[in-house]
């Protein structure tokens, strides 16, 4: 777990505000070079951006979202939006990443598919784990913010016996 709390879903809340992060997340795809036909990942944390990232680009691209498990009824699918085919190029995002459970759930099911996962793209990631997960897979990983830039501890990090006692 980690000990600085993000909450992107209310920093995200305003139209103006999640523009701007779906304009970042299709700037940084731009700068490198990845081209795609569809962009979303495990609910909750990807509906925003996959919506707001079709919605800015205003092409035919498309969103899709992954379940955390099937409804039971209507379509039953774990992913659902764009129909994903073995020629989709996919863009994997999500707006925190802790240990990076929800974005390589998400990776399983897209893959499932037959789609070709081409990037995946996180607001802020606090640690280095889902940057190992998709370095071993060769997927370029793109966070806009790590633990780096905004000076909090990584996750994983054992917490500082020091602060402790003070």
């Amino acid at each position: 777990m980690s000990r600085d709390f993000i909450d992107a879903k209310y920093g995200l809340s305003r139209g103006a505000d999640l523009q701007l992060a779906c304009k970042v997340i299709v700037d940084e795809l731009a700068l490198a070079g990845i081209e795609f036909d569809a962009i979303g990942g495990l609910t909750l944390g990807a509906d925003q951006f996959a919506h707001g990232v079709v919605t800015h680009l205003g092409d035919d691209r498309e969103w899709f979202v992954v379940r955390k498990q099937a409804k039971g009824r209507g379509t039953n699918q774990l992913v659902e939006g764009a129909k994903l085919t073995s020629s989709s190029r996919v863009v994997l995002v999500d707006d925190i990443v802790t240990t990076g459970g929800s974005i390589q759930k998400a990776f399983e099911q897209v893959s499932e598919t037959g789609a070709q996962v081409v990037a995946a793209v996180t607001m802020v990631d606090r640690s280095d784990i889902a940057s190992a997960y998709f370095a071993e897979r060769a997927v370029p990983y793109l966070p806009v913010f790590t633990y780096h830039d905004l000076g909090i501890v990584p996750v994983g990090t054992p917490p500082d016996t020091t602060d402790a006692a003070n």
